[in-house]
């Protein structure tokens, strides 16, 4: 994760697309209907909590019945089995149903596009400071198991929540002074150091050991965020982890979830085509909107230069809508043609999604051993392939609006040419 986030163009500002926050994996007893039910809960809670941005979700009045119809908002799901043997059940459920479930308990609800924090974390154990990178090769022997011990904590805890965290490169590694100032949290140094590195925010974090608990300390620079110094703290490394992460997505969340009242019966997403030129092509992308099943309707929210913005309300699931883009070669998706924006790696086996968002999923529950190159250990709830984050190709402005649309923005170029043999461009 840490290294894809710092490896795309660089820049200040990194409005970040997460996908797999509606989907969830977790152990299973075995694949009968009690024990599937009892998983779909579980699961259901995870993604509860990290839409809505707060644990506080969980014990609001009406959420347990709709933890024990789960099974309701449920597009895919898949066991598997890890390599102890433990049964895994891996959930996708769908993005309107869960937003519209979370403002029937009048829960807030946190889009998909959110910001991006560079964290640069000084660890200090035994006397020795070591900066956590996301790339320890060519580091020591005890630098390379201090800063992965610390990374794969970080790492976890932010996939948990959905919470876009990068890391900087090792090649800051051997630079003592900036280690120094990030210690002392002085911010100056460490913004020039970021300059190339894709984010947000930043955090300058310390983390220190006092008897039997380890202890964060950080402060933020950038997007306003509260730049006094703030701390958790915990008995192990994933629980400190844990609980910085956890205090970071609420911090978000706090300024990004949009109220319940807010997500309204009929959703919106917002469509950025590149390469609309004229009133014609306006026209052309306007009428093959509204035509497609799941559209309601199609409004233009800005131009700026050959860039539309649309407003389209949709009916259904956003994949749906998405889905049914796909089929006209007119709109290619940028995620697909701009190396630096990877497509989108989904999680879990995914069935075409025609069927009504309030029909239960009707796939298969035959267990299969988990796929090469997503291994899973016994009890874990997440895995590396689980989230992807996308980098979303805006500038600053956009960037910002992006953060509080509710649902992802999706980017296409119209080019009407790419119909073959068509007559007049259908």
């Amino acid at each position: 994760m840490f290294t894809f986030l710092l490896g795309g163009v660089s820049g200040p500002a990194a409005a970040v697309t997460v996908s797999g926050l509606y989907s969830a994996r977790v152990p299973v007893g075995g694949s009968s209907p009690g024990q599937l039910a009892e998983g779909y809960s579980d699961g259901l809670s995870q993604v509860l909590v990290r839409v809505s941005g707060t644990r506080d979700v969980l014990s609001l009045e009406g959420v347990e019945a709709l933890l024990s119809d789960a099974e309701s908002l449920l597009l895919s799901y898949q066991v598997v089995r890890d390599d102890s043997g433990q049964s895994v059940l891996d959930m996708s459920f769908g993005a309107v149903g869960v937003n519209r479930a979370l403002a029937s308990v009048n829960a807030p609800v946190w889009g998909a596009n959110r910001p991006l924090t560079l964290a640069w974390i000084a660890a200090e154990e035994r006397g020795s400071r070591t900066l956590i990178t996301d790339d320890t090769l060519g580091a020591t022997l005890r630098v390379q198991e201090t800063s992965g011990t610390w990374q794969a904590a970080f790492d976890a805890a932010a996939r948990k929540r959905g919470l876009p965290v990068a890391l900087p490169p090792a090649s800051f590694t051997t630079d003592r002074e900036l280690l120094s100032d990030i210690w002392g949290q002085f911010v100056g140094r460490v913004k020039a150091a970021s300059g190339d590195l894709e984010h947000d925010v930043l955090a300058l974090v310390r983390v220190s050991r006092s008897g039997e608990q380890w202890r964060a300390g950080w402060v933020f620079d950038g997007m306003s965020m509260n730049s006094g110094e703030e701390s958790v703290t915990g008995p192990t490394p994933d629980a400190l982890a844990e609980a910085m992460i956890n205090r970071w997505a609420e911090l978000y969340a706090s300024r990004y979830a949009v109220d319940a009242a807010e997500v309204g019966e009929s959703p919106q997403v917002d469509i950025v085509l590149r390469g609309v030129t004229s009133l014609e092509d306006y026209a052309r992308v306007n009428q093959v909107l509204g035509g497609l099943t799941p559209v309601v309707s199609v409004g233009a929210h800005r131009v700026r230069e050959d860039q539309l913005t649309l407003r389209v309300a949709f009916s259904g699931e956003l994949d749906q809508l998405r889905e049914y883009i796909a089929l006209d070669p007119r709109f290619v998706s940028l995620g697909t043609e701009n190396p630096s924006v990877p497509a989108e790696v989904p999680s879990v086996t995914s069935q075409p999604s025609a069927a009504p968002e309030t029909e239960t999923a009707q796939e298969s529950a035959t267990e299969q051993p988990a796929g090469a190159g997503s291994p899973l250990s016994s009890g874990e709830s997440e895995s590396p392939s689980l989230f992807t984050y996308q980098p979303v190709p805006v500038d600053e402005e956009d960037a910002r609006q992006a953060f509080e649309s509710l649902y992802q923005v999706l980017y296409y170029r119209w080019q009407p040419s790419s119909v073959i043999g068509s007559d007049g461009g259908e």
